[in-house]
């Protein structure tokens, strides 16, 4: 099935909003790496804010200080949660053994 092509205006608009998200999530990163933020505070406002609800989670983790790819594939495997899965996507199980998990740790 073929995409309807977008007008230009509508084009724009996309590109936009694409560009606000990606600010949103990158405010989000760095807020978790500077220590401004916690994990629970970024899962919590993923509910109500669209851009931070469809940030992977492995990307989330990965902006925390001393976690690269490798350890945030250890912490998701450690916890139950698939590498695909987007912050939105956390079940309340989930939501609480990462942040336990994080706080443990």
């Amino acid at each position: 099935m073929a995409l309807k092509p977008l007008t230009t205006d509508e084009r724009a608009r996309a590109r936009d909003k694409a560009t606000a998200a990606r600010s949103v999530r990158a405010d989000a990163k760095s807020r978790l790496k500077s220590g401004n933020s916690s994990v629970a505070s970024v899962i919590d406002s993923g509910a109500s804010d669209e851009a931070i609800g469809r940030m992977k989670v492995s990307e989330m983790l990965e902006s925390l200080p001393g976690v690269g790819k490798k350890r945030s594939a250890a912490i998701m495997a450690e916890v139950g949660i698939s590498p695909s899965r987007r912050i939105r996507g956390l079940g309340v199980h989930q939501r609480k053994a990462l942040i336990d998990y994080l706080t443990a740790h």
